[in-house]
């Protein structure tokens, strides 16, 4: 597969098609992966088991952590994830949206996921919602599309309402629909208003978003007495089978990534040089070529970790994974990652638990949405936020009730916000030859707005 050249190109700029070519060919590559979740699904498991497997999953609770392998079958799950993923890549097409960096990040999240807290039903009140406020705001849908993807983090609000033993099901319906649509409505300016606050150093940006609306629909539901029960579906015993699988993904997407762009190496120099901060799109920056072997390198740092600290292969550790590979096009490289995971390993030394167990293995590999910060400070100060938050992580679910999917990325917006300008106020103390912190931008100079979210 070759890529044509763009006219204006110079002679040692990764080859990269121009506008509408390049958006198809990186959706039909993040389409082929959805496509090769839904058949390995199939290879694991019978159809039967696979379509008793998705009631099962479109009918859970889905609060964290709910292991859709636990719910519905290992088969099931990657189905879910895969044809979850595929129908919001027709969504993409059919809006006409840019593919740019936070898309990728957008679906591949989507795709994790879906492995345990998403599924085909839930996500798309959201959406709905969101598509309303664009509406509201008479922008075309495409302008906010990376947004609501993001968005159904609060997915479990819904089928906590819909699946709930506690409503009847005359008030579950209406309720948790229009609980999601609301989300979806007012997410958007939220995620807006809260980038500012981190200016870009933790980028799950939405997750700290919807650790805060999250806040106050479970305040609301438990003033009225309906308290969400915590569940913990943890699977074990397929890291073999799901090791290969996601190592298989990995190679292919480091060999895509060399035959698409022959300058993919020197792409990935200059992705390596970025510090992260948010919206850093690497696809503009290094190509897309380059940016998928990123994706691969970074991926394969997180599989690593994990069998290093013996932890297990499921379906909220695929879903991390996912979402490093994903934030590698968006401001995850090797570089600015590994510091994270190290303060997070120094920080559960003298705690009693195990780098094992689920909520630490979760917070070394989600945390890395801090990553900016070792990006822009050094590894000195990553490595602080990774120790912080293997602290913080533990602390903040209990206040959204686990209903938001991204409690990573809650709790890693805490940190930012409060580390940054500590880090800052230090710094602007020494004389120090260093270049301005910059404001958040995209490679080509615009603000963000709650699309990057």
């Amino acid at each position: 597969m070759s890529l044509k050249e763009t006219p204006d190109a110079a002679a040692n700029e990764p080859i990269r098609p121009a506008g509408e070519t390049a958006d198809r060919l990186i959706l039909r590559v993040i389409s082929g992966y959805a496509a090769v979740f839904v058949v390995f699904g199939f290879l694991v498991s019978s159809p039967t088991e696979i379509g008793e497997g998705l009631v099962a999953i479109v009918t859970s609770r889905d609060t964290l952590l709910t292991d859709y392998f636990g719910v519905g079958g290992v088969g099931a799950g990657f189905v879910n994830a895969g044809l979850l993923t595929l129908s919001a890549c027709l969504v993409y097409s059919l809006v006409g949206a840019r593919i740019n960096g936070a898309a990728v990040a957008a679906l591949f999240l989507l795709l994790g996921f879906g492995l345990f807290g998403k599924n085909l039903l839930n996500i798309w009140f959201i959406v709905f919602g969101v598509a309303l406020y664009a509406r509201f705001k008479g922008q075309p849908f495409a302008t906010h599309i990376n947004a609501a993807f993001f968005g159904v983090a609060l997915a479990p609000v819904t089928s906590e309402i819909l699946f709930s033993s506690v409503l009847p099901v005359g008030i579950a319906v209406p309720l948790g629909i229009g609980t999601g649509v609301l989300i979806g409505f007012i997410l958007p300016p939220v995620a807006a208003a809260v980038f500012k606050v981190h200016m870009g150093f933790a980028l799950y940006n939405m997750g700290f978003a919807a650790g805060l609306v999250g806040i106050l629909i479970v305040a609301l539901y438990k003033s009225y007495g309906f308290v969400p029960d915590p569940v913990l579906v943890w699977t074990t015993g397929n890291t073999l089978l799901l090791g290969s699988f996601v190592g298989f993904v990995l190679a292919t997407m480091l060999a895509i990534g060399l035959l698409l762009d022959r300058q993919a190496p020197a792409g990935l120099a200059r992705i390596l040089r970025e510090s992260g901060q948010a919206p850093s799109d690497f696809i503009a920056i290094g190509g897309f070529g380059a940016t998928l072997i990123n994706m691969a390198l970074s991926g394969a740092i997180g599989l690593a970790y994990v069998l290093a600290v013996g932890g297990d292969l499921n379906g909220p550790v695929i879903g991390a994974l996912l979402s490093i590979m994903g934030f590698a096009a968006f401001g995850k490289h090797p570089k600015n990652l590994v510091p994270i995971i190290i303060g997070v390993v120094l920080g559960s030394l003298a705690k009693p638990w195990h780098l094992a167990d689920p909520s630490i293995l979760l917070a070394a590999l989600f945390g890395t949405n801090l990553a900016p910060i070792a990006g822009r400070f050094g590894w000195g100060w990553g490595i602080a936020a990774g120790f912080l938050h293997s602290s913080a992580v533990l602390s903040v679910g209990v206040v959204h009730g686990g209903l938001n999917l991204y409690n990573n990325g809650f709790a890693a917006g805490i940190v930012a916000t409060v580390l940054v300008p500590i880090i800052i106020a230090l710094q602007s103390g020494r004389a120090r030859a260093e270049p301005p912190l910059r404001q958040p931008s995209g490679a080509s100079g615009r603000q963000v707005d709650d699309g990057d979210a």
